[in-house]
This record gives structure tokens, C-alpha cells and sequence, in this order.
């Protein structure tokens, strides 16, 4: 069943409310992308490896939240496109309709739970190094 017109709203209220706040937790990270913590260890004289190594840990775990959120902003942007387009709620596999309750948890949803699980099964190893 396609989505009506107040579903649709909600979820549109519900993606910007997401894309706003993701958008503040970026620049918020950005800012501090100083990496006070980084910088506090690195300027003690000496600096020991221990302690170099924990800075470099801390600003690849900045990094890697930001980049997360800058995923889920893109998310929420090709979420928007879709709504422009009337393709929003639409599985992109098989064309048929996401279940409201789908959209409602996972706003940015692309695929049907039968599509995604497949797209899961399918790829749940791809880009995991293996030894």
C-alpha cells in the first residue's frame, strides 16, 4: 500500500529532524577537531609512545564518527531526492512498496525487509578483511 500524503509528511519531518541534528554533531566534531585530547598528550615534554599512540587512536575515532554521520546525512539527502521524485517508500530492488512501520524505524529505508535481508546475506562480508 503506497504511502499517503500525512505518512509521507511525517517522515519528511522525521528525516530533517535527523539531518539537522547530524549536521550540528558534525560541525560540533569539527570544531573540536582540534583534537584537544590529542594535542594536550602530544604537548607533554616528553611525549611517550603510549601517549601518541592514544592521541592517534582518539582522532581516528573523531574521524570515523564524523564520517558516519556525513554517510547518514548523504542517506537522508538521497531519502529527500526520492521524495522529490515520488520514488520515496519504493523498494529499489524490487519496486515493491516499504511497510510505513519500516519507514518509521529506519526513515532513510531503501529497500523491503525481503530485499534487504537478501542484500544483507549477500554482501554481509564484503569490505571485512580476511586473513
Amino acid at each position: 500500500m503506497a504511502l499517503t500524503g500525512i505518512q509521507i509528511a511525517k517522515l519528511e519531518r522525521a528525516l530533517d529532524k535527523q539531518y539537522k541534528a547530524l549536521l550540528e554533531e558534525v560541525r560540533d566534531a569539527l570544531e573540536k577537531s582540534e583534537n584537544q585530547q590529542y594535542i594536550e598528550l602530544i604537548d607533554r615534554v616528553p611525549a611517550d609512545l603510549a601517549d601518541q599512540a592514544t592521541g592517534d587512536a582518539l582522532a581516528d575515532l573523531n574521524l570515523a564518527i564524523i564520517d558516519r554521520h556525513v554517510r547518514e546525512m548523504r542517506d537522508i539527502e538521497a531519502s529527500s531526492a526520492r521524495m522529490a521524485d515520488g520514488g520515496y517508500g519504493s523498494c529499489v530492488d524490487c519496486g515493491a512498496d516499504i511497510g510505513y512501520e519500516r519507514l518509521l524505524a529506519y526513515p532513510t529505508a531503501k529497500r523491503c525487509i525481503s530485499c534487504q535481508r537478501q542484500h544483507e546475506k549477500t554482501y554481509a562480508h564484503s569490505g571485512n578483511p580476511t586473513l
